[in-house]
């Protein structure tokens, strides 16, 4: 007959088996609840039922080599529309990009940041390159003829605005939108940060999307046919 104390530690050993087994349950299906909601938040920036950010463009960049959309594929990419000769927010905005980037690699995740310029009539290639020498060496800079840049910025859903009758050599602002626009390995948009995301909470976001990302081909045969459950453990 097995005595009480014996009774009372296989009671203790059963309640820790069951507390820590229950904990890692909680663990595991809390994880997997935010990935599927990422999923879902990403799927819907995607633009389905509404109009899509992100499409066919034709510019070229810093090095005066061709640069499409199809270059965005492959790889995440992280998108910022600004221009050389801006004062304080464009530069602001790249600073964060960097420490994003240096802490995104640091956790294993590659990002290829690109900056777009919306004020082609100064920011040649040469412009460019020199310009982005002073911010993280891994952005691209791309530019353009003025109807070029015109189309990425439509196609991205970037507003800007350059004052009328400027004339030669006289110095002006351009009004643009301050956002970074993430795109996935299929070179589809996922989310857009804007300035409230900082150094820390940037890199968080971005990571999430990255971890919660399910290729096209994947969701269209989910879309088709796919159970819920597979893809809940993928």
């Amino acid at each position: 007959m097995k005595s009480s104390g014996n009774i009372e530690f296989a009671s203790w050993k059963a309640a820790v088996l069951m507390v820590t087994t229950g904990g890692i349950l909680y663990y595991f299906f809390t994880r997997e609840k935010r990935r599927l909601e990422v999923q879902q938040q990403a799927e819907a920036n995607r633009g389905y039922g509404k109009p899509l950010v992100g499409g066919p463009f034709e510019l070229i960049d810093q090095d005066g080599k061709p640069f499409t959309q199809e270059n965005l594929k492959g790889q995440f990419n992280i998108l910022y529309f600004g221009f050389t000769h801006c004062p304080d927010i464009c530069p602001d905005e790249l600073d964060k990009l960097g420490l994003w980037l240096d802490k995104l690699k640091s956790q294993g995740i590659k990002v290829q940041p690109v900056f777009i310029t919306c004020d082609p009539n100064r920011d040649t290639p040469k412009v460019v390159k020199e310009y982005l020498a002073d911010f993280h060496p891994d952005i691209i800079g791309l530019t353009g003829t003025y109807d070029q840049v015109k189309n990425t910025c439509k196609q991205y859903r970037v507003y800007f605005s350059t004052p009328p009758n400027v004339k030669a050599g006289q110095d002006y602002l351009v009004d643009h939108s301050i956002f970074f626009y993430l795109m996935d390995s299929d070179g589809e948009f996922v989310d857009a940060l804007g300035r409230n995301y900082d150094q820390d909470t940037g890199p968080v976001k971005i990571k999430e999307h990255v971890d919660a990302f399910v290729p096209k081909a994947e969701r269209e045969k989910r879309k088709n046919g796919g159970s819920w459950f597979s893809s809940f453990f993928s």
